[in-house]
């Protein structure tokens, strides 16, 4: 760890690859980005991936993400999957998926698992299977190779040597992935968005099949939240019908620190948060929204979380929140692991911002100190 490039502190925690200390990204952004902007767009490069979202005036558009990209013929968008050939847009089509997926013992390490009916068995009986955790049944768990943002600490960042692969899964051969003993599906990566028809395909074949035969089956999601109007509305549908939830990554509240951390604004993830927000007592239990933040040291701190707490309770205080342990990985390797100190100290500021269920997550990642 060094020092800020900008005021010289060297007793912050910094990371050399960022470059700057987390105060000075946030009072002095325009003066900052540029050279954290190199650092993105070198780890994009590293992967065939667009150093920023395409803005060809002959470009066909994408509507799935904030990236809003108008896509070149040739080229591929921000995300790296949706291509123009021949002037359509291949890639993230509703019958082929670029992913992975695999069945998942249940109760598993889910974001939502201390609040979800597999976890806990809350929602019983209409959306889960006992009064408890779901042993003997099992997830589906989804991976997509492609993400529309750029996280320097991405702890999936593997994904992005397949985000052009050539294979692809279709959504019947997905949605028949779901047996008997298969009561959740969870869309994560990377980040669903890019692939979101698939996902929605996916999901309504597999719900079907289970209305059927009247099996319990929940649509959940993990996303960056940075989806585009009329998927979002889809998500939620799907999820709020089944007893599923959408868990949001809310990695930074200040937008200068989203951008040097994740490449990408904020802004669409926390108004979609706000959307879906005032649909969640339409369903209370099991909870339906989920907030979750990675605690990275010496950027994600006390202030960050109180004011993503301020903001998620001011909506609905009841909304549960998860706060997750940091591990270095990616471009962000010189930084430590989450201390238990900073974490019990971010869990406090959460609480004081008048949220109800706030959540240490990770926890055998914690390391003893302040």
């Amino acid at each position: 760890m060094g020092t800020c490039k900008y005021c010289g502190d060297s007793k912050r925690t910094i990371s050399d690859a960022i470059g700057f200390c987390a105060d000075c990204i946030r009072n002095h952004f325009d003066a900052v980005w540029p050279e954290i902007k190199k650092v993105h767009d070198h780890s994009r490069k590293t992967y065939g991936l667009p150093t920023d979202p395409p803005r060809s005036e002959n470009g066909i558009s994408c509507s799935f993400c904030v990236h809003g990209c108008m896509i070149p013929d040739g080229r591929t968008g921000y995300c790296g999957l949706r291509m123009v050939k021949g002037g359509t847009i291949r890639g993230g089509r509703p019958h082929e998926g670029n992913l992975y997926y695999y069945h998942d013992p249940l109760p598993t390490n889910c974001v939502a698992d201390f609040v979800c009916p597999a976890g806990t068995g809350c929602g019983y009986p209409r959306y889960a299977v006992s009064d408890g955790p779901e042993y003997g049944y099992r997830n589906l768990a989804v991976f997509y190779h492609a993400c529309s943002f750029n996280c320097l600490y991405c702890q999936n960042y593997h994904f992005k040597v397949q985000t052009r692969a050539v294979h692809r899964v279709p959504a019947k051969e997905l949605a028949a992935a779901v047996d008997e003993k298969t009561t959740c599906i969870c869309y994560f990566g990377g980040d669903p968005t890019p692939q979101v028809l698939h996902a929605i395909k996916t999901s309504r074949s597999a719900l079907k099949r289970a209305q059927e035969t009247e099996r319990i089956l929940r649509i959940c999601w993990e996303t960056n939240g940075a989806v585009q109007e009329p998927y979002l509305n889809m998500m939620a549908g799907l999820s709020l019908e089944s007893g599923g939830c959408i868990k949001f990554d809310l990695k930074a509240w200040d937008e200068g620190l989203h951008y040097a951390l994740c490449g990408v604004t904020n802004k669409q993830t926390l108004y979609n948060f706000r959307v879906l927000s005032e649909i969640t007592r339409k369903r209370t239990v099991p909870p339906f929204l989920i907030a979750s933040t990675l605690l990275v040291p010496g950027y994600i701190d006390e202030m960050e979380v109180g004011k993503i707490a301020r903001y998620i309770a001011d909506l609905n205080p009841e909304i549960p929140y998860s706060l997750l342990a940091f591990y270095p990985q990616f471009h962000l390797q010189d930084l430590p692991f989450t201390s238990r100190g900073h974490a019990l100290r971010c869990k406090e500021a959460a609480e004081k911002m008048g949220l109800n269920n706030v959540h240490l997550g990770n926890v055998h990642l914690l390391r003893d100190g302040e």
